[in-house]
């Protein structure tokens, strides 16, 4: 579950690059295949159910698209590869989980309701955190279109607020600042590291306010399990 919860703060450092139309090795084309057939399996999974009953059954399927190449991805090693095709192996790895992203996107822009919110308490806890990791996962300018509208939900519990603290600190790293939370990290020497942070002996007390189950030293040690970064 938390492989799950916090595979989308993946960043990925710059590998070599394969000149642009070179095409992936055998080995590499085997070796990411599993997250398209995840995507692959899941979108035909769910054109065999009849469709939603309503907008929470909804974000539940887009959800589960969200997240099922995400999972896949999870336990791809590209250090396998030799250095100079890993860039362009990421880059394929990730191409159909970005497409679906794109997909989720749209449709969930297109069934906001007036309120400027999924609510919780209206929609259901997973399908509003389904609504959450879209946008977590789209692009800074809807982090900051929907950033001031989920912040003072957080207050009230219709938004979890640790994953409210990890879209505010990667709007604060897409912006050159440091992050408030420790939730971000980044590659260095082969090795997951955590973005600069704001204030590193307050960062405990600011997690725990947001419900984080996790102290910081217990987060940094749950990325110790991930194979070594490109």
């Amino acid at each position: 579950m938390l492989r799950l919860l916090f595979a989308y703060l993946l960043l990925f450092a710059a590998a070599p690059v394969l000149a642009q139309d070179a095409p992936l090795s055998p080995k590499a084309q085997a070796l990411i295949a599993p997250v398209r057939q995840a995507l692959d399996a899941e979108r035909a999974r769910q054109a065999a159910l009849p469709p939603p009953k309503d907008d929470a059954e909804k974000l539940l399927r887009m959800g589960q698209m969200d997240q099922v190449g995400r999972r896949a991805l999870t336990g791809i090693n590209l250090h396998e590869l030799p250095p100079a095709e890993i860039s362009a192996a990421r880059k394929a790895m990730w191409a159909p989980i970005e497409a679906a992203d794109e997909e989720n996107l749209k449709a969930l822009l297109a069934m906001v309701p007036p309120e400027g919110w999924f609510l919780k308490s209206r929609y259901g806890e997973k399908p509003a955190q389904a609504a959450f990791h879209i946008i977590q996962h789209s692009d800074p300018e809807q982090w900051r279109r929907f950033g001031p509208v989920l912040e003072p939900l957080v207050a009230t519990g219709e938004v979890r607020g640790d994953l409210y603290a990890a879209m505010y600190d990667r709007l604060a790293v897409e912006d050159g600042r440091p992050q408030r939370y420790g939730t971000q990290m980044y590659c260095v020497a082969g090795v997951w590291t955590p973005r600069p942070l704001e204030d590193p002996a307050r960062v405990e007390e600011w997690r725990k306010a947001m419900g984080f189950t996790w102290t910081f030293a217990e987060y940094l040690a749950h990325w110790k399990t991930y194979p070594p970064c490109t």
